[in-house]
């Protein structure tokens, strides 16, 4: 059994080891686990990796070679889909549900769900939110801090509360 003094050391080690070799310090946490294997345990795609600290709910499919950076939640409540080459910023949540006329009804209504689909080649900036039902088209980049509660088409370049288009290709 290790003791605390070990385990001390071997932090140390690991965070030392870490700084040296990509200029950065990581909480305990991912000093001790490893992004692909998550991944891979998840069943997202070949050379996708998301951070330990992310959290991931229900039926959540993502492509292959996409980055999902740290503090990141992925709600599948309602399906949630994710291509491949997407880099999702930290913090950033995706949400497949709301419970909005719930609340309101005081119980009486039901959650709402509808599919939410990030394609191909997206980039998401940090801590955005984006709602239930909404598609961001192949190319879609997003501004950090922006709450996207709509669709945009392909290409588009959106940021703002709520998201709006400022450039499209």
């Amino acid at each position: 059994m290790l003791t605390g003094e070990l385990l001390k050391r071997l932090f140390r080690s690991k965070r030392k080891k870490l700084k040296k070799q990509y200029a950065r310090v990581l909480p305990v946490n991912e000093l001790f686990t490893d992004r692909w294997e998550k991944a891979r345990f998840l069943g997202f795609g070949e050379k996708t990796s998301i951070y330990d600290s992310s959290q991931v709910f229900g039926n959540v499919t993502v492509g292959k070679n996409t980055w999902i950076g740290p503090f990141t939640i992925l709600d599948g409540s309602g399906k949630l889909t994710i291509g491949s080459n997407c880099s999702i910023s930290a913090g950033v949540q995706i949400y497949t549900h709301d419970t909005v006329k719930w609340a309101t009804s005081g119980g009486e209504a039901s959650y709402e769900y509808a599919e939410t689909v990030v394609e191909d080649n997206c980039y998401i900036g940090p801590n955005t939110i984006i709602s239930k039902g909404v598609t961001l088209r192949k190319g879609t980049v997003v501004g950090a801090n922006s709450f996207v509660n709509k669709s945009f088409p392909q290409n588009s370049k959106i940021a703002g509360n709520p998201a709006k288009i400022i450039h499209k290709s």
